[in-house]
């Protein structure tokens, strides 16, 4: 039935690009209500595809975010919690299935330029978990010599890997993001050009700190290196889009644009915006974990929309797999195909109506089923009450602040001003059964609890002195 109704729409499987952005907040773009500066490219390809206001990841960390993206399973299943670094023994296993080899196995060329963050030891790599190609940073660029927060010898230097080699550290980082643009529209062409679908992902290390543009990018927002930064990621999705019409495969091809958390707020005038949404990066409120989603493929998804249906990162490979006619992993995995939201159908609903659940770090802190979400008690950082960073140095979080448990109606309230718990108890209990049911499966460490189902991830034992 799947097949039949998807052939209703798309004549061949399609040429996939996923541009995923590191720490651009929910209010970054134009057409999500940033003023300061404009996203034209973005607010193009808006307005010929679908932006999603209710789009969020699994967990408000960069390489949790980004395994839950590749492999459509909560990071906890896969055992990747937080932001992996310079010195961490263990990445992405070898036995879980990665969007890319999902889509090799179709006969799709596959390639990933920016950032990787699920391991940067060899058996770690995206050259090991189907991508083609690969040219970028193992981590996060701020993790680094010059880490603003990090004591003297925490990090080393910064890599710079073509496939498997180191080919320079420290490398520049003005050029990273026209750079990695660049070389996805390298591949797009040689893809085309030996007669082949492709899977296309670039992994922006911006606007994660510390900020850098090219010097032609270098005030073009008339708003600070922030909007540099920004405005030069917008005009390479606006050449990307131009590469695809040039080469008359526009009309075959899905972009997809989104980022992996909210804005890191400490950063002050480095930091995104969420649009008014409680908190950023590192928390489970909105701000947080719910991020800009644009959809792009003239001719199959329908342009000039605005849909507040709420799916998820985990949900991307499934719905990507649908679209290509490939089998899912043999392993469980979180996500459901999302095609139908994606293409309008009459009557569609959220794959997420049945229940969704946010974690940060082991810590499961909020659960969510339909319009309701409900925090559970736990500790968080906030930046309420404490002075702002500025200038790339960043300000001081409260680590103290505590959340009861407290229920959102999302619909009414997507800032989670106004607990309504007392008013709703009937849907506390219901979402309180949720928390208990994913936490036998997939484990929390604010109750001690074991998942019957988390899946180890890849290990590496530290050499012998």
């Amino acid at each position: 039935m799947l097949a039949l109704a998807l052939s209703l729409f798309i004549s061949s499987p399609p040429n996939v690009v996923i541009i995923f952005c590191d720490d651009l907040g929910y209010g970054d773009l134009s057409c999500q209500g940033e003023q300061r500066w404009r996203t034209p490219h973005l607010d193009a390809m808006a307005a010929e595809g679908v932006r999603f206001t209710d789009f969020c990841v699994s967990q408000p960390v960069c390489s949790a975010s980004r395994a839950s993206l590749l492999t459509g399973c909560y990071a906890n299943r896969l055992s990747i919690h937080g932001a992996l670094g310079p010195h961490a023994k263990h990445g992405l296993s070898s036995a879980e299935t990665t969007l890319a080899e999902i889509c090799k196995a179709q006969g799709y060329a596959t390639a990933i330029h920016g950032k990787w963050h699920l391991g940067h030891l060899p058996p770690f790599l995206p050259t090991r978990h189907g991508f083609d190609e690969f040219s970028g940073i193992p981590y996060s660029n701020d993790m680094w010599p010059s880490h603003p927060e990090a004591r003297k010898g925490t990090y080393p230097p910064l890599p710079f890997f073509e496939n498997e080699e180191v080919v320079r550290v420290q490398p520049d980082q003005k050029l990273f993001t026209t750079g990695f643009t660049d070389r996805i529209m390298s591949f797009i062409r040689q893809s085309h050009a030996a007669n082949m679908p492709f899977f296309a992902y670039l992994a922006h290390p911006m606007p994660h700190v510390p900020l850098f543009v090219s010097d032609a990018g270098d005030g073009q927002s008339g708003d600070g290196v922030l909007g540099d930064v920004i405005a030069e990621i917008d005009r390479g999705v606006g050449q990307i889009l131009a590469t695809l019409k040039e080469l008359g495969i526009d009309e075959n091809t899905l972009v997809m644009f989104t980022s992996d958390n909210g804005p890191w707020l400490s950063y002050g005038d480095h930091a995104g915006t969420t649009a008014g949404l409680r908190e950023g990066k590192g928390t489970t409120f909105e701000g947080g974990i719910r991020v800009p989603c644009i959809v792009r493929w003239p001719g199959t998804v329908p342009a000039g929309r605005v849909s507040g249906v709420h799916w998820m990162t985990i949900d991307v490979l499934p719905t990507v797999a649908a679209l290509i006619e490939a089998p899912l992993p043999d392993h469980p995995i979180d996500g459901r195909d999302a095609t139908a939201i994606l293409f309008d159908e009459e009557n569609a609903v959220s794959p997420r109506a049945t229940s969704a659940f946010y974690y940060h770090t082991g810590h499961l802190e909020a659960v969510r089923k339909g319009r309701w979400k409900l925090h559970l008690p736990h500790t968080y950082r906030t930046m309420h009450g404490q002075p702002q960073g500025g200038g790339g140095t960043p300000g001081r979080y409260r680590w103290d602040a505590k959340i009861q448990e407290a229920l959102f109606d999302l619909e009414s309230d997507p800032y989670e001003r106004q607990d309504v718990a007392t008013a709703h108890p009937e849907v506390v209990r219901e979402l309180q059964e949720v928390a208990e049911h994913w936490r036998a499966r997939l484990g929390d460490g604010l109750t001690e609890r074991a998942g019957s189902e988390v899946r180890p991830a890849g290990q590496i034992d530290p050499p012998a002195n």
